[in-house]
Protein backbone atom coordinates (compact mmCIF):
# COMPACT_ATOMS: atom_id res chain seq x y z
CA UNK A 1 0.00 0.00 0.00
CA UNK A 2 1.36 3.44 -0.88
CA UNK A 3 2.21 6.11 1.67
CA UNK A 4 -0.56 8.24 0.19
CA UNK A 5 -3.11 5.48 0.83
CA UNK A 6 -1.91 5.00 4.40
CA UNK A 7 -2.19 8.71 5.10
CA UNK A 8 -5.62 8.75 3.53
CA UNK A 9 -6.77 5.83 5.68
CA UNK A 10 -5.49 7.54 8.81
CA UNK A 11 -7.26 10.75 7.86
CA UNK A 12 -10.63 9.09 7.38
CA UNK A 13 -10.20 6.91 10.47
CA UNK A 14 -9.56 10.10 12.43
CA UNK A 15 -12.96 11.37 11.30
CA UNK A 16 -14.54 8.05 12.28
CA UNK A 17 -12.94 8.41 15.72
CA UNK A 18 -14.48 11.87 16.09
CA UNK A 19 -17.86 10.30 15.33
CA UNK A 20 -17.23 7.55 17.88
CA UNK A 21 -16.39 10.04 20.64
CA UNK A 22 -19.91 11.44 20.37
CA UNK A 23 -21.15 8.24 21.96
CA UNK A 24 -18.72 8.12 24.90
CA UNK A 25 -20.68 7.82 28.13
CA UNK A 26 -23.90 6.74 26.40
CA UNK A 27 -23.35 3.31 24.81
CA UNK A 28 -22.51 1.02 27.76
CA UNK A 29 -22.42 -1.93 27.92
CA UNK A 30 -21.63 -1.56 24.22
CA UNK A 31 -18.46 0.16 22.97
CA UNK A 32 -18.42 3.63 21.44
CA UNK A 33 -17.97 3.19 17.68
CA UNK A 34 -17.90 5.56 14.73
CA UNK A 35 -18.03 4.94 10.97
CA UNK A 36 -17.67 6.98 7.79
CA UNK A 37 -18.29 6.04 4.16
CA UNK A 38 -15.97 7.42 1.48
CA UNK A 39 -16.48 7.29 -2.29
CA UNK A 40 -14.09 8.76 -4.84
CA UNK A 41 -12.18 10.53 -2.08
CA UNK A 42 -15.29 12.24 -0.69
CA UNK A 43 -17.23 11.71 2.52
CA UNK A 44 -20.73 10.55 1.61
CA UNK A 45 -22.00 9.09 4.89
CA UNK A 46 -21.23 8.99 8.60
CA UNK A 47 -22.66 7.65 11.83
CA UNK A 48 -22.01 6.65 15.42
CA UNK A 49 -23.50 4.25 17.90
CA UNK A 50 -25.89 6.17 20.16
CA UNK A 51 -26.76 3.61 22.83
CA UNK A 52 -27.23 -0.11 23.45
CA UNK A 53 -30.15 -1.52 21.48
CA UNK A 54 -29.93 1.22 18.85
CA UNK A 55 -28.36 0.73 15.40
CA UNK A 56 -24.60 0.32 15.29
CA UNK A 57 -22.32 2.92 13.72
CA UNK A 58 -22.09 1.08 10.39
CA UNK A 59 -25.87 0.99 10.04
CA UNK A 60 -26.16 4.67 10.98
CA UNK A 61 -23.55 5.52 8.32
CA UNK A 62 -25.35 3.47 5.65
CA UNK A 63 -28.68 5.08 6.53
CA UNK A 64 -27.14 8.55 6.27
CA UNK A 65 -26.37 8.08 2.56
CA UNK A 66 -28.49 10.37 0.37
CA UNK A 67 -28.69 7.50 -2.13
CA UNK A 68 -28.13 3.84 -1.09
CA UNK A 69 -26.41 3.26 -4.45
CA UNK A 70 -23.48 5.34 -3.19
CA UNK A 71 -22.45 2.41 -0.99
CA UNK A 72 -21.65 0.16 -3.94
CA UNK A 73 -17.89 -0.02 -4.30
CA UNK A 74 -17.32 2.58 -1.57
CA UNK A 75 -15.02 2.28 1.46
CA UNK A 76 -16.33 2.23 5.01
CA UNK A 77 -14.03 3.19 7.86
CA UNK A 78 -15.08 1.84 11.26
CA UNK A 79 -13.23 2.26 14.54
CA UNK A 80 -14.01 -1.27 15.79
CA UNK A 81 -14.36 -4.56 13.94
CA UNK A 82 -18.00 -4.90 12.81
CA UNK A 83 -20.19 -7.30 14.77
CA UNK A 84 -20.66 -10.65 13.10
CA UNK A 85 -23.25 -12.27 15.38
CA UNK A 86 -26.85 -11.56 16.32
CA UNK A 87 -27.08 -9.52 19.51
CA UNK A 88 -29.44 -6.71 20.48
CA UNK A 89 -29.26 -5.82 16.77
CA UNK A 90 -28.55 -7.83 13.58
CA UNK A 91 -24.90 -8.39 12.52
CA UNK A 92 -23.33 -5.42 10.74
CA UNK A 93 -21.23 -7.67 8.48
CA UNK A 94 -24.39 -8.78 6.72
CA UNK A 95 -25.55 -5.19 6.19
CA UNK A 96 -22.14 -4.21 4.79
CA UNK A 97 -22.21 -7.09 2.31
CA UNK A 98 -25.80 -6.40 1.25
CA UNK A 99 -25.00 -2.70 0.70
CA UNK A 100 -22.26 -3.57 -1.77
CA UNK A 101 -19.40 -1.92 0.12
CA UNK A 102 -16.15 -2.62 -1.72
CA UNK A 103 -13.62 -2.05 1.05
CA UNK A 104 -13.71 -2.09 4.86
CA UNK A 105 -11.01 -0.38 6.95
CA UNK A 106 -11.02 -1.27 10.65
CA UNK A 107 -9.32 0.54 13.51
CA UNK A 108 -9.18 -2.10 16.27
CA UNK A 109 -10.21 -5.74 16.14
CA UNK A 110 -12.98 -7.02 18.43
CA UNK A 111 -11.44 -7.62 21.90
CA UNK A 112 -13.85 -10.49 22.57
CA UNK A 113 -11.67 -13.64 22.21
CA UNK A 114 -14.56 -15.58 20.70
CA UNK A 115 -15.21 -12.94 18.03
CA UNK A 116 -11.82 -11.43 17.21
CA UNK A 117 -11.11 -11.54 13.48
CA UNK A 118 -14.42 -13.24 12.68
CA UNK A 119 -15.80 -10.27 10.73
CA UNK A 120 -12.55 -9.92 8.80
CA UNK A 121 -12.85 -13.52 7.62
CA UNK A 122 -16.53 -13.22 6.69
CA UNK A 123 -16.01 -10.02 4.71
CA UNK A 124 -12.99 -11.37 2.85
CA UNK A 125 -14.93 -14.52 2.02
CA UNK A 126 -17.49 -12.21 0.38
CA UNK A 127 -14.67 -10.74 -1.79
CA UNK A 128 -14.57 -7.47 0.15
CA UNK A 129 -11.14 -5.89 0.64
CA UNK A 130 -10.39 -5.57 4.36
CA UNK A 131 -7.63 -3.67 6.17
CA UNK A 132 -7.24 -3.33 9.93
CA UNK A 133 -4.96 -1.73 12.51
CA UNK A 134 -5.37 1.87 11.27
CA UNK A 135 -4.99 4.22 14.26
CA UNK A 136 -5.35 1.03 16.28
CA UNK A 137 -4.10 2.38 19.62
CA UNK A 138 -6.41 5.41 19.49
CA UNK A 139 -9.36 3.18 18.63
CA UNK A 140 -8.48 0.70 21.36
CA UNK A 141 -8.08 3.33 24.07
CA UNK A 142 -11.44 4.83 23.23
CA UNK A 143 -13.04 1.71 24.74
CA UNK A 144 -10.62 0.68 27.48
CA UNK A 145 -13.53 -0.06 29.86
CA UNK A 146 -15.43 -2.21 27.38
CA UNK A 147 -12.24 -4.00 26.36
CA UNK A 148 -11.64 -5.12 29.96
CA UNK A 149 -15.25 -5.94 30.79
CA UNK A 150 -15.96 -8.02 27.68
CA UNK A 151 -13.02 -10.30 28.57
CA UNK A 152 -13.11 -10.40 32.40
CA UNK A 153 -16.68 -9.28 33.20
CA UNK A 154 -15.12 -6.86 35.67
CA UNK A 155 -15.43 -3.08 35.30
CA UNK A 156 -12.57 -0.72 34.57
CA UNK A 157 -11.80 1.07 37.85
CA UNK A 158 -10.71 4.71 38.03
CA UNK A 159 -9.48 6.12 41.34
CA UNK A 160 -10.39 9.80 41.53
CA UNK A 161 -9.49 12.20 44.30
CA UNK A 162 -8.86 15.87 44.98
CA UNK A 163 -6.26 16.57 47.63
CA UNK A 164 -3.62 18.98 48.90
CA UNK A 165 0.04 18.99 47.95
CA UNK A 166 0.86 16.99 51.08
CA UNK A 167 -1.62 14.26 50.17
CA UNK A 168 -4.37 15.26 52.57
CA UNK A 169 -8.13 15.49 52.26
CA UNK A 170 -8.42 16.92 55.78
CA UNK A 171 -10.66 19.95 56.19
CA UNK A 172 -11.36 21.96 59.34
CA UNK A 173 -14.45 20.64 61.25
CA UNK A 174 -17.67 22.01 59.86
CA UNK A 175 -16.02 23.71 56.88
CA UNK A 176 -17.59 22.98 53.54
CA UNK A 177 -14.82 24.62 51.52
CA UNK A 178 -13.45 22.55 48.65
CA UNK A 179 -9.75 21.72 48.49
CA UNK A 180 -9.63 21.85 44.68
CA UNK A 181 -10.82 24.74 42.53
CA UNK A 182 -13.92 25.17 40.39
CA UNK A 183 -12.16 24.20 37.14
CA UNK A 184 -11.08 20.87 38.64
CA UNK A 185 -14.59 20.18 39.90
CA UNK A 186 -16.05 20.96 36.48
CA UNK A 187 -13.67 18.43 34.94
CA UNK A 188 -14.84 15.88 37.50
CA UNK A 189 -18.37 16.18 36.14
CA UNK A 190 -17.07 15.47 32.65
CA UNK A 191 -15.44 12.33 34.01
CA UNK A 192 -18.60 11.30 35.85
CA UNK A 193 -20.56 11.63 32.63
CA UNK A 194 -18.35 9.00 30.97
CA UNK A 195 -18.62 6.22 33.57
CA UNK A 196 -21.36 3.75 34.48
CA UNK A 197 -21.06 4.02 38.25
CA UNK A 198 -19.58 6.22 41.00
CA UNK A 199 -18.54 4.50 44.22
CA UNK A 200 -17.90 5.87 47.71
CA UNK A 201 -17.61 4.48 51.21
CA UNK A 202 -20.10 4.91 54.02
CA UNK A 203 -17.72 7.31 55.79
CA UNK A 204 -17.86 9.71 52.84
CA UNK A 205 -21.66 9.61 52.91
CA UNK A 206 -21.72 10.39 56.63
CA UNK A 207 -19.08 13.14 56.44
CA UNK A 208 -19.94 14.90 53.16
CA UNK A 209 -23.47 13.82 52.16
CA UNK A 210 -22.52 13.85 48.42
CA UNK A 211 -25.03 13.62 45.57
CA UNK A 212 -22.62 12.16 43.01
CA UNK A 213 -24.69 13.43 40.10
CA UNK A 214 -23.45 14.73 36.76
CA UNK A 215 -23.86 18.44 36.26
CA UNK A 216 -22.92 20.38 33.15
CA UNK A 217 -21.54 23.80 34.10
CA UNK A 218 -20.60 24.46 30.48
CA UNK A 219 -24.30 24.88 29.65
CA UNK A 220 -24.46 27.92 31.91
CA UNK A 221 -27.52 26.47 33.63
CA UNK A 222 -26.02 23.74 35.78
CA UNK A 223 -28.51 21.38 34.15
CA UNK A 224 -28.40 17.73 35.02
CA UNK A 225 -26.85 15.35 32.52
CA UNK A 226 -29.60 13.19 30.94
CA UNK A 227 -27.77 9.97 31.87
CA UNK A 228 -26.98 9.65 35.57
CA UNK A 229 -24.50 6.91 36.57
CA UNK A 230 -25.27 4.40 39.28
CA UNK A 231 -24.31 5.69 42.74
CA UNK A 232 -22.74 2.91 44.81
CA UNK A 233 -22.20 2.97 48.58
CA UNK A 234 -19.93 0.39 50.21
CA UNK A 235 -20.44 0.32 53.97
CA UNK A 236 -19.20 -2.14 56.58
CA UNK A 237 -21.51 -1.01 59.38
CA UNK A 238 -24.64 -0.22 57.37
CA UNK A 239 -24.91 2.95 59.46
CA UNK A 240 -26.08 5.48 56.87
CA UNK A 241 -28.02 8.67 57.60
CA UNK A 242 -31.63 8.07 56.50
CA UNK A 243 -31.75 11.63 55.15
CA UNK A 244 -28.63 11.16 52.97
CA UNK A 245 -29.07 12.66 49.49
CA UNK A 246 -28.07 9.39 47.81
CA UNK A 247 -31.01 7.68 49.54
CA UNK A 248 -33.65 10.39 49.19
CA UNK A 249 -33.10 12.51 46.05
CA UNK A 250 -34.77 12.11 42.66
CA UNK A 251 -32.12 9.57 41.61
CA UNK A 252 -32.46 7.35 44.69
CA UNK A 253 -33.45 4.40 42.48
CA UNK A 254 -29.99 4.74 40.93
CA UNK A 255 -28.32 4.13 44.32
CA UNK A 256 -26.99 0.68 45.26
CA UNK A 257 -25.93 -0.08 48.85
CA UNK A 258 -23.57 -2.97 49.65
CA UNK A 259 -23.18 -3.79 53.34
CA UNK A 260 -20.35 -5.85 54.80
CA UNK A 261 -18.92 -6.83 51.42
CA UNK A 262 -15.36 -6.76 50.15
CA UNK A 263 -14.71 -4.26 47.40
CA UNK A 264 -13.64 -6.99 44.98
CA UNK A 265 -16.99 -8.75 45.44
CA UNK A 266 -18.86 -5.48 44.91
CA UNK A 267 -17.02 -4.87 41.64
CA UNK A 268 -17.76 -8.42 40.49
CA UNK A 269 -21.47 -7.85 41.18
CA UNK A 270 -21.41 -4.56 39.26
CA UNK A 271 -19.79 -6.35 36.33
CA UNK A 272 -22.63 -8.88 36.33
CA UNK A 273 -25.01 -5.91 36.13
CA UNK A 274 -23.24 -4.81 32.90
CA UNK A 275 -21.43 -1.95 34.60
CA UNK A 276 -18.24 -1.57 32.54
CA UNK A 277 -16.61 1.37 34.37
CA UNK A 278 -16.51 2.53 37.99
CA UNK A 279 -15.21 5.82 39.36
CA UNK A 280 -14.11 5.47 42.99
CA UNK A 281 -14.36 8.88 44.62
CA UNK A 282 -13.30 7.87 48.13
CA UNK A 283 -12.78 7.95 50.95
CA UNK A 284 -9.37 6.90 52.12
CA UNK A 285 -10.47 3.46 53.38
CA UNK A 286 -12.12 2.50 50.10
CA UNK A 287 -9.25 3.83 48.00
CA UNK A 288 -6.79 2.08 50.29
CA UNK A 289 -8.58 -1.25 49.84
CA UNK A 290 -8.76 -0.69 46.09
CA UNK A 291 -4.98 -0.27 45.81
CA UNK A 292 -4.18 -2.97 48.37
CA UNK A 293 -6.26 -5.45 46.36
CA UNK A 294 -4.79 -4.33 43.01
CA UNK A 295 -8.21 -3.31 41.69
CA UNK A 296 -7.43 0.15 40.26
CA UNK A 297 -6.80 0.43 36.52
CA UNK A 298 -6.42 4.20 36.20
CA UNK A 299 -6.03 7.29 38.38
CA UNK A 300 -7.37 10.80 38.01
CA UNK A 301 -5.92 12.95 40.78
CA UNK A 302 -6.47 16.69 41.22
CA UNK A 303 -3.71 18.26 43.32
CA UNK A 304 -4.22 21.69 44.87
CA UNK A 305 -1.26 23.92 45.88
CA UNK A 306 -2.22 23.82 49.56
CA UNK A 307 -0.61 22.27 52.63
CA UNK A 308 -3.50 21.01 54.76
CA UNK A 309 -1.83 18.69 57.26
CA UNK A 310 -4.15 16.68 59.47
CA UNK A 311 -4.92 12.97 59.73
CA UNK A 312 -6.97 12.24 56.62
CA UNK A 313 -4.82 10.87 53.81
CA UNK A 314 -6.08 10.51 50.24
CA UNK A 315 -5.24 6.77 50.20
CA UNK A 316 -5.27 4.64 53.32
CA UNK A 317 -5.02 0.87 53.48
CA UNK A 318 -2.14 -1.37 54.46
CA UNK A 319 0.28 0.06 51.93
CA UNK A 320 3.28 -1.76 50.47
CA UNK A 321 6.14 -3.53 52.16
CA UNK A 322 8.81 -2.15 49.85
CA UNK A 323 9.05 0.54 47.20
CA UNK A 324 9.48 -2.20 44.59
CA UNK A 325 5.98 -3.47 45.44
CA UNK A 326 4.33 -0.10 44.84
CA UNK A 327 1.88 0.29 41.96
CA UNK A 328 3.14 2.74 39.35
CA UNK A 329 1.46 5.20 37.01
CA UNK A 330 2.52 4.51 33.43
CA UNK A 331 2.49 7.18 30.74
CA UNK A 332 1.37 9.84 33.23
CA UNK A 333 -0.23 12.95 31.78
CA UNK A 334 -0.37 16.31 33.55
CA UNK A 335 -2.74 19.18 32.88
CA UNK A 336 -3.29 22.42 34.72
CA UNK A 337 -6.74 23.54 35.81
CA UNK A 338 -6.09 27.02 37.06
CA UNK A 339 -3.71 26.59 40.00
CA UNK A 340 -4.55 22.87 40.33
CA UNK A 341 -2.68 20.06 38.61
CA UNK A 342 -4.44 16.98 37.25
CA UNK A 343 -2.51 13.71 37.02
CA UNK A 344 -3.97 10.89 34.93
CA UNK A 345 -2.52 7.57 33.86
CA UNK A 346 -2.97 3.82 33.87
CA UNK A 347 -1.87 1.80 36.89
CA UNK A 348 0.61 -1.07 36.64
CA UNK A 349 1.42 -3.48 39.44
CA UNK A 350 4.82 -5.18 39.84
CA UNK A 351 3.48 -8.67 39.04
CA UNK A 352 2.16 -7.36 35.70
CA UNK A 353 5.64 -6.20 34.66
CA UNK A 354 7.48 -9.47 35.28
Amino acid sequence: MSAEAILSDEYWMGIALAEARRGVGHTSPNPAVGAVIVRDGKLVGSGWHHRAGHPHAEIEALRSLPDPALARGATIYVTLEPCSTQGRTPPCTQAIMEAGIGRVVIGALDPNPSHVGRAVGLLRKADIDVSYGVLEEDCRRLNFAFNKWIVTKRPWVIAKAGFSLDGRITRPPGEGQWITNEASRADTHRLRAEVDAILVGGGTVRADNPRLTVRLPETGTGAQHPRQPWRVIVTQSGNLPPEAALLTDEYRTRTLVFTGKKLRDVLDELGRREVTSVLIEGGERVLGEAFDERLVDQVCFYIAPLLMGGPRLVVGGLGVGTTAEAPRIVNPQYERFGSDLRLTGEVRYPEEEE
